[in-house]
């Protein structure tokens, strides 16, 4: 078996012979003990050869296909100058691919596929670039099941008049332990699954590839959690195995105290192990910067063999760091490798496959048009600072329960501002503005469906109405913010001419989104009626104003590129407008006499005036 590395530049007679690949040690076997290695450097070592790549034409003999496999990041390959270009690479064996890095010259690729195959004739995609801008670009793969012997880079449109021209085109993977009557390490490229995990380059597809640093420290490749306690991670060894060992190569940010379990059907499980008190103790003692701290090596064998074909690490106790010293922090779990020894397992084993879209057309299942004397609060729940939610984002409102902030006026619902000095008393702190928020929580949790509203905004710098979802699950403290995903269908900021949509999630969170702003066409205004909406499904978010699609963000894409996908479980609705902060702020500049409001709005809502109007929302679902 290959550990997890660079194997796009290998021969398919390299990959089949016996001797070894790598300079650096290779990784534990049956009848060897384990070297830790950093798979990024050890996958330097790998002896290039640019004869297993095809392509379907170059520009000239000098920029041939092999030359982006040839190690020299001075060399290129560049196709004919059509759209459909395409080149190939023979690993020689059937490998689980774990990500791709292209390395574009100049001439990129705008639009183009990746794609695996096990025969090179039958092929699947696994990313799809719809919006390329060049430069490198790192394609992970999980939690897709990609498995071949071939990989592919097909264009389908390039961004200038050349062809498509990379530097380099780097496939890493390895070969997955297959099944075993003697005692080997049998998660060895494996599918890995976790609950929650930091970003796309920590996913959990990292414990699996044979690769850690010997010294326990740096970010080499290594599954991260995010910063929660309640975290775990499993590997599939794809088949009922007899398990004596499980060797855990942690990075500094380890488990004071978790538990090993075994499970036939990864959903119930059997606990086989948990560190002893005294274990424990030394743990949770060892409090260090975290610039001094190093990992862990737990060599955990079992008190007697257990059974089953998954096995897992659930954290309870996070370890602790020095944040300056004497104050101490927690961060997640990091864990540089899993390996599970016994004898069992299959190389079968595989991620399952995503969800699709499903058929049928939309039907209404929520609407409000506001027409009533107040507010419907059969529909919708009135949220207030210091009860329902507290503080945030820095902004200046206590949100209240008021009809000076929250009421309906001629078929609309109308969210105002109120200003006050020092006379608003909210969660602990005094305020010296109120507004409204209201969300359908408790009401209307839903997954999947179209989302509009049609509304008419304030302008001025710092007024910062928002239609958006939230994570059913936010308030748990197991999930939190953003592993609860945050769907943000328009956000204004007081500008007149432009909103914005945006995605929160694990590795895209606040500044680091995913996100686009929209200016109207034709001269048109925040503070003119139009219609905000998204299209909610299990593969894409796709968002509109005014029936024009302004941003599309594939499930695809964002796992491949971002982090984890969290927008598979129930949201709510939210309508609300804030007064400064953190977004206003970092666009205005404004610090005085509020953060991101200036004297001159400050004095507009003192006047009166300053409101969010709502005509209707809708929400439809399929089914």
């Amino acid at each position: 078996m290959r550990s997890r590395t660079l194997l796009a530049a290998l021969a398919a007679t390299a990959l089949l012979s016996s001797g070894p690949l790598l300079a650096a040690p290779t990784p534990a076997s049956a009848a060897s003990a384990a070297v830790g290695w950093d798979t990024d450097r050890a996958a330097a070592a790998y002896a290039l050869n640019p004869a297993a790549v095809t392509a379907s034409g170059s520009e000239n003999a000098g920029t041939g296909p092999g030359l982006a496999f040839d190690g020299d990041a001075g060399t290129r390959w560049s196709s004919d100058f059509t759209d459909g270009a395409w080149i190939r690479i023979d690993l020689g064996a059937v490998l689980r691919v774990d990500r791709v890095t292209l390395d574009w010259e100049a001439a990129y690729g705008k639009r183009y596929v990746l794609e695996v195959s096990k025969n090179g004739t039958d092929w699947t995609p696994f990313y799809t670039e719809t919006a390329g801008t060049g430069g490198s670009v790192t394609a992970y793969t999980h939690p897709q099941e990609v498995t071949g012997r071939y990989v592919r880079l097909r264009g389908l449109e390039r961004a200038t008049p050349y062809g498509y021209s990379l530097w380099s085109f780097k496939v890493y993977g390895g070969e997955p332990a297959p099944a075993s009557t003697t005692r080997t390490n049998l998660a060895l490229n494996h599918p890995a699954y976790a609950n929650y995990y930091q970003d796309a380059g920590h996913s959990p597809a990292f414990l699996t590839d044979g690769g850690w640093p010997a010294s326990l420290k740096g970010d080499a490749s290594r599954w991260s959690s995010d910063w929660n306690a309640d975290r775990w991670v499993s590997v599939d060894l794809g088949a009922p195995s007899v398990i004596d060992t499980v060797d855990l190569y942690w990075e500094s940010a380890y488990a004071v105290d978790y538990l090993l379990q075994v499970s036939d059907d990864n959903r119930t499980w059997r606990t086989v192990y948990e560190p002893s008190p005294a274990d424990i103790t030394a743990r949770r003692a060892d409090v260090k910067a975290p610039s001094d701290a190093a990992g862990l090596h737990d060599s955990v064998r079992l008190p007697s063999p257990a059974t089953g074909r998954y096995v897992r690490m659930l954290g309870k106790e996070r370890r602790s760091f020095y944040n300056p010293a004497p104050a101490t922090a927690q961060f997640g779990y990091s864990l540089y490798e899993f390996q599970v020894w016994g004898t069992g397992g299959s190389a079968s084993a595989a991620y399952p496959a995503l969800p699709a879209d499903p058929p049928g057309g939309y039907r209404t299942t929520f609407f409000d048009d506001f027409t009533g004397a107040a507010l419907d609060r059969s529909k919708w729940r009135v949220v207030r600072t210091g009860t329902e939610m507290g503080p945030v984002n820095g902004e200046s409102q206590a949100y209240v329960d008021s009809p000076d902030t929250i009421g309906t006026r001629d078929g609309s619902l109308v969210l105002k501002a109120k200003y006050c000095k020092g006379c608003t008393r909210a969660g602990g702190g005094t305020y010296d503005f109120t507004s409204g928020r209201v969300d359908t929580h408790t009401h209307l949790d839903f997954t999947y469906g179209k989302v509009s509203a049609r509304m008419k905004l304030p302008v001025g710098d710092g007024f910062w109405p928002a239609f958006w979802l939230l994570g059913s699950d936010v308030d748990d403290p197991a999930v939190s913010w953003p592993a609860s995903g945050e769907t943000d269908i328009m956000e204004n900021i007081g500008y007149p001419d432009w909103t914005s949509s945006a995605l929160h999630g694990p590795g895209y969170s606040a500044d680091g989104n995913i996100g686009a702003r929209q200016t109207y066409p034709g001269g048109g205004t925040a503070d003119q009626w139009h219609t905000y909406a998204v299209e909610w499904t299990p593969t894409a978010l796709r968002f509109f104003e005014d029936d024009r699609l302004v941003q599309e963000t594939t499930r695809n894409k964002l796992e491949s590129t971002r982090g984890q996908w969290v927008f598979d479980h129930h949201q709510y609705l939210i309508l609300n407008l804030a007064l400064g902060g953190a977004y206003p702020a970092g666009w205005n500049k404004v610090t005085a006499p509020y953060w991101g409001l200036p004297q001159s709005s400050v004095d507009r809502i003192a006047s009166g005036g300053v409101q969010a109007e709502i005509d209707w929302v809708r929400v439809e679902q399929k089914g």
